[in-house]
């Protein structure tokens, strides 16, 4: 019997890590089975223990104080400024699966107002994370530094940072009267302090400066007699850091031999899940190969495990073999119970390790071993830099956009169709998806100049175009911003005639190209080409053919499916469930570049299109980044 309950103190977690819209947000409800899980989930949100059973309920998962020179010292929440691992089995339980880190903001100031008459003011720094609709959510609050106007605080503030997600901080600045001073920060009332200055800013404007330091000017309303305005009132500086872990990863190619057959008219179809031990004698799962059909006799495709993942190269792991059930009800066909170095040590002694299932006899459990034997063929391990550290080493995203306009969509000046411009402001569907993506990716381009194509129309006097840039020029396809791609879009409405058929092929090529021209340049770019369509594609093995050639290249591409169409047959081009792409040639991508998402599927669900569609991109990111041998030089 499913449970469903509300849980305040998990939703404000989540908007202290800068999680402040959606419904899942709005309306966070739980769904565990059995009850037992509850009061496991309740007793706390910031050990271990918390939601590791939560988390295994898919096998198949996806990832200090004051100075000599503060008065008080305490953190605003005591859970604040730690990781929350309720919050992160929580996203992994209901199958967000994007790129999230523990960032570590620190903060100082530079020419703050003085408000004191005999001493210089004492300030302090409250952190907000700002929501959609403007509410604010504490995030930590520093210490407070006694006769300065140029402070450096110590305390750090942690917040998750999510790749997919804007997330704006609020910084607001306080004079601590000198009353006030021997009491803890969580303690004081903030409306009776004064304001010298704030500043908003989005995460993501920090973590992409070269240096991880943003530096941004306080402002404060000033009253004069006429009229109210802002005024410069000094300089924040906010510094991130990822919060040190292990880059450290290890490098395995399992084998397994004489498996059980499970299947009545085929062979097992066997995947491995690992998992660490933690505390509580629960198991996480961490990492999974892929699925091998009819196979007894597998060798997976190396697998990758960090080592601040697993916990240490001794913490215990659990490598438990299934055999896939499309319905979810997955067989356990026998596991092993080593560590990082037991399989180390099982590798360079090339022998096998006999694999057990629990079994009951009467109230006992005991084990039975099998004669299945799991291998590891490889073990190495190297450093793997993480995205932030590409960002760092001055590497970008840019954006591209390829928008369908077949005449499937309707004619753009009926209310039905899905190109209609409401004149009330409200976005259709295709602008959503370009205002919601580019809101994201914006921050990773430092031009702002963006490619953008339509395909499917016949443009004044011409035949059908399956890739025509979206601004009308003959000579070039970039726009300023993302609203130059809203105006360019806007424009071709009334430029173009609806047509078809449905093609990715050209757009899909024309992507590739000027990938293959900044490799080759040796630019640190990689490009994120969003395609928004309407209908099931007509050239489907051309764009099989085009995305296997682009696999090779810094290249992943976003389709987003609008209207009532049936795109069964689009998600064969996202190869989620193992299977590569392969060519007319026989050519095998090297790579998934392909992220897909039905625009209904999403609306009013758990998660954003946004959330939806990039929470793959920084992992492609790496994939090709490692493949290429392409290292941030830090």
């Amino acid at each position: 019997m499913d449970v469903i309950i509300r849980i305040p103190k998990i939703k404000r977690a989540f908007l202290r890590r800068g999680i402040t819209s959606g419904p899942f947000i709005t309306k966070l409800s739980f769904h565990f089975t059995p009850l037992s899980l509850l009061a496991q989930l309740l007793s706390s949100t910031s050990s271990p223990k918390h939601l590791q059973a939560v988390a295994m309920g898919n096998c198949c998962l996806g990832g200090a104080g004051g100075g000599p020179y503060a008065a008080g010292g305490s953190s605003s929440h005591p859970d604040a400024n730690v990781p929350n691992d309720a919050v992160e089995g929580f996203l992994k339980y209901r199958g967000y699966h994007g790129l999230y880190t523990q960032i570590e903001l620190s903060l100082s100031a530079s020419n703050l107002r003085d408000r004191d008459v005999l001493s210089k003011s004492d300030p302090m720094v409250v952190i907000y994370t700002k929501g959609r609709d403007g509410s604010l959510q504490e995030l930590g609050r520093t210490e407070v530094i006694l006769n300065s106007l140029s402070p450096q605080w110590i305390k750090k503030v942690i917040i998750t940072y999510y790749f997919e997600v804007v997330q704006t901080l609020l910084f607001r600045v306080y004079d601590i009267d000198t009353q006030f001073h021997g009491l803890e920060e969580k303690m004081l009332k903030l409306d009776e302090q004064q304001l010298l200055g704030e500043v908003t800013c989005l995460l993501s404007e920090i973590v992409t400066k070269r240096d991880r330091t943003l530096a941004i000017d306080l402002v404060g309303k000033v009253e004069s007699t006429s009229s109210t305005h802002l005024r410069k009132l000094g300089q924040l500086k906010v510094h991130a850091e990822e919060c040190a872990v292990s880059k450290t990863t290890a490098e395995l190619v399992f084998r397994c031999t004489d498996l059980e057959n499970k299947d009545l008219f085929s062979k097992s179809d066997p995947f491995l899940v690992i998992s660490k031990c933690v505390e509580n004698g629960n198991a996480v799962p961490i990492c999974k190969t892929e699925v091998l059909k009819n196979d007894l006799n597998p060798m997976w495709k190396p697998v990758s495990i960090s080592i601040s993942r697993a916990g240490s190269k001794e913490t215990p792991l659990v490598i438990e073999c299934f055999n896939f059930n499309s319905n979810g009800r997955h067989d356990l066909l026998g596991k092993v119970e080593k560590s990082l170095a037991d399989l180390e040590k099982l590798s360079s002694g090339g022998q096998g390790e006999h694999m057990f299932v629990p079994i009951s006899i009467g109230k006992d459990q005991q084990t039975k071993v099998l004669k299945s034997r799991l291998f590891v063929d490889k073990f190495s391990e190297s450093v793997h830099h993480t995205f932030l550290d590409y960002l760092d080493n001055g590497f970008e995203l840019s954006f591209m956009v390829a928008i369908d306009f077949t005449a499937s969509n309707g004619n753009p000046r009926l209310p039905d169709s899905l190109h209609y411009i409401d004149h009330s402001g409200r976005p259709n569907a295709y602008q959503k998806a370009i205002l919601d993506v580019g809101e994201v990716l914006q921050c990773y381009d430092s031009d702002r100049k963006y490619h953008a194509w339509g395909f499917g129309a016949r443009p004044i006097d011409g035949p059908v175009s399956h890739c025509f840039n979206l601004n009308g020029s003959s000579g070039h396809s970039k726009v300023e911003g993302i609203h130059g791609i809203m105006t360019a879009y806007t424009s071709a409405l009334s430029n173009v005639t609806l047509a078809g058929p449905t093609l990715f092929g050209p757009v899909i090529t024309a992507a590739a190209r000027i990938a293959s021209q900044s490799l080759a340049a040796n630019e640190k770019k990689y490009f994120v080409l969003l395609i928004i369509t309407d209908g099931v594609i007509t050239d489907l093995q051309e764009t099989k053919d085009a995305l296997v050639n682009a696999s090779d290249l810094p290249l992943s591409i976003l389709i987003v499916g609008v209207g009532g169409a049936d795109f069964k047959e689009m998600e064969v081009l996202d190869a989620d469930k193992g299977e590569r792409l392969e060519s007319t040639t026989g050519r095998v991508a090297t790579r998934d570049i392909v992220q897909f998402v039905p625009f209904r599927d999403v609306q009013g669900g758990e998660i954003s299109v946004v959330q939806s569609l990039l929470e793959e991109l920084p992992s492609q990111f790496l994939t090709f980044m490692r493949n290429r041998d392409i290292h941030p030089s830090i």
